[in-house]
């Protein structure tokens, strides 16, 4: 992440922030800004093929890409967030609000390079600690799936393992599965 050590800003003021939505995304934590690093290729492959695996069949969940979630004292953008439809917001039309201000169900993070895992794993706790059901970070280097889950010791699966998803979430998915979509013109 970039950070932008000027001064100690508040949630309220990173709000205003004039460059706030450009991309790639800023975050607000501990009274810092920081920008993401821009996605890269793989980054990029393993959210589109999660966005279309988790798309929820019987419409109870939707997943979001880059969606901007501020709460607690934070404004986090995660890569991907499954959110439950009953926690959107709408406005008089029956839209969703553009703003949403609680925990995303379920974060996913993809870490990139230039990441520091630390600091992706707190963002994840923040959400958890919220009262978000579950968090993964997505190690593309490691091959690994860090699973998150509340009053719960984290997992890490590897290979064949099936991983975690929300319940009632018709899931069959394995950290194998995840990263052989980075295995280009093989599925």
């Amino acid at each position: 992440m970039t950070f932008a050590k000027t001064q100690t800003l508040t949630l309220e003021e990173f709000l205003k922030f004039p460059n706030l939505e450009q991309s790639p995304a800023w975050e607000y934590v501990d009274g810092e800004a920081a920008q993401k690093p821009m996605p890269k290729v793989r980054h990029s492959l393993l959210q589109k093929r999660l966005l279309t695996k988790l798309e929820d069949s019987e419409g109870r969940y939707l997943t979001l890409p880059e969606l901007r979630c501020t709460f607690g004292g934070r404004s986090v953008v995660p890569d991907l967030v499954v959110v439950s439809l009953d926690k959107i917001k709408l406005n008089d039309w029956g839209e969703p609000e553009d703003n949403f201000t609680q925990p995303p169900d379920w974060s996913i993070e993809v870490l990139s390079p230039d990441q520091n895992a630390n600091r992706v794993i707190d963002n994840l706790l923040h959400c958890i600690r919220h009262g978000g059901l579950l968090g993964w970070l997505i190690d593309p280097d490691d091959y690994s799936v860090l699973v998150l889950t509340p009053h719960k010791e984290i997992e890490i699966y590897r290979g064949d393992q099936q991983l975690q998803g929300l319940d009632g979430m018709d899931l069959n998915l394995t950290a194998e599965e995840i990263f052989s979509w980075l295995k280009l013109g093989t599925n």
